[in-house]
């Protein structure tokens, strides 16, 4: 009876061990805070985003009008990447993080304000989400360069992957809200929803304590952006996270192709489209939930390498299955005729490129926080979010010229290719990045 017994607590342990691993919220009540209000407030985010889209769509009755949201926020949101660093390494970081909170709370409560009037221009929009964009971009830069101060270098991997989970739900979750309520009781108070659970970030901004930066500080300006390149020169191990997040990205992003893989390749039309993007989120959030043995891991570097190998891998297996499924079935219009074995299959693929990615993400994101000392964090995390701003869109204007000048399997296969080949080749010529220990983070 006691081996019994034995054996099935080994197994409970053994389960446990390979679930994410909750540390961090019970080592520091304050990161609880800050992890639990940021999780509410981003799926209030997401559900803006999507409804913003449907609102501009709603008044304009244009694609491109839609696209342009994107486009507005773009440049804010690299501006306030390299600002918003500046800012984190030179103030009170917990005063950073509450003043662009309140921007940000302001800019949705004016959005929703304005949709109650009918007010039927869209430039308001526009510039709300681009205000929006870039608060959350600063926030998110300052919240970064906080953790290490708040968590031991142990559990930062545990701390990233409770983040790839929060992300994960909200992308998941905030479509198909907003979705819902849109269609039930209108924009105004889809907008309103966001506004009132964007209080959560408040609970874990003020839960914070004081935070000022150690070492130099510098002054934001052009001096505290050519003092963060300077540092990138001489830390190759924290440039190498941005340079292989940049392949991922720029080869790695099919999501353009999604609509008329939709239309003409798998079928099903607007349906087929949202349950390829959720995939996505879905991979990223099941990586984060099993994400237990990520802490154990010493190589980071290497780490980092074989999860973006991995990434190509499932982005060239999407393409495969468009160019199988387009040799067989043919292309034509077939939005009310759903290839169901083919959308599984590129579901599938979708989810690993989502798993891969929030693995690659978890080790980045470490070595990003470890390695860099406080006095040019912000900086450091400032520049993470420009990449990922900037990055998937470089990889959609590539994969859409790609795809109307060859095919659209062609952009995900020849991509996932180049990634793979990318990273075969760094796993055996970039050896200090590789030989990276968590244990002695080095910038």
């Amino acid at each position: 009876m006691s081996e019994r017994s034995g054996e099935s607590e080994n197994r409970r342990r053994s389960l446990r061990s390979l679930l994410v691993d909750t540390t961090p919220l019970r080592a520091s009540p304050a990161f609880a805070k800050l992890w639990t209000g940021t999780s509410i407030a981003q799926i209030g985010a997401q559900v803006t985003i999507v409804a913003v889209g449907l609102h501009i769509y709603e008044l304009t009755h244009s694609t491109f009008a839609v696209s342009l949201v994107a486009l507005w926020a773009l440049g804010p949101m690299i501006l306030a990447g390299f600002v918003g660093g500046a800012l984190a390494d030179m103030f009170d970081r917990r005063l950073v993080s509450l003043v662009t909170a309140i921007a940000a709370w302001g800019s949705i409560g004016t959005m929703t304000t304005i949709a109650f009037m009918d007010v039927r221009a869209t430039w308001p929009y526009y510039a709300l989400a681009a205000v929006n964009a870039a608060s959350a971009t600063i926030m998110g830069a300052t919240r970064g360069a906080m953790l290490p101060r708040l968590l031991p270098t142990q559990l930062l991997p545990a701390a990233a992957a409770l983040s790839g989970i929060t992300m994960g739900l909200a992308i998941t979750v905030g479509p198909a809200v907003a979705g819902v309520l849109v269609a039930t009781v209108g924009v105004p108070w889809t907008y309103l929803l966001d506004a009132v659970l964007f209080t959560g970030a408040f609970l874990g901004i003020l839960s914070l304590p004081r935070m000022v930066p150690e070492g130099d500080r510098v002054a934001p300006g052009f001096g505290s952006v050519i003092g963060s390149l300077k540092f990138l020169r001489r830390a190759p191990n924290v440039r190498a996270t941005f340079i292989w997040d940049l392949v991922a990205m720029i080869f790695g992003t099919p999501r353009v192709v999604f609509p008329a893989a939709g239309a003409l390749v798998l079928g099903g039309g607007p349906v087929t489209v949202g349950v390829l993007t959720a995939a996505f989120a879905v991979g990223s959030l099941l990586s984060g939930l099993f994400s237990g043995p990520l802490g154990s891991v010493r190589r980071q570097g290497r780490a980092v390498t074989l999860a973006v190998a991995t990434f190509g891998v499932f982005t060239g297996l999407f393409g495969l299955v468009l160019l199988v499924t387009a040799l067989t079935a043919g292309t034509a219009e077939r939005s009310d005729h759903p290839i169901l074995p083919a959308i599984i299959l590129a579901g599938v693929a979708l989810a690993g490129t989502g798993a891969a990615d929030n693995v690659s993400a978890v080790f980045r994101t470490t070595i990003l926080q470890s390695a860099a000392p406080d006095d040019v964090r912000g900086r450091m995390q400032g520049l993470f979010y420009v990449v990922v701003a900037g990055g998937p869109r470089v990889g959609d204007l590539l994969a859409g010229g790609v795809a109307t000048l060859v095919a659209l399997w062609a952009p995900p296969l020849f991509g996932g290719i180049v990634i793979f080949a990318v990273m075969l080749v760094l796993l055996r010529t970039a050896r200090g990045f590789q030989r990276y220990d968590s244990h002695h983070p080095t910038p």
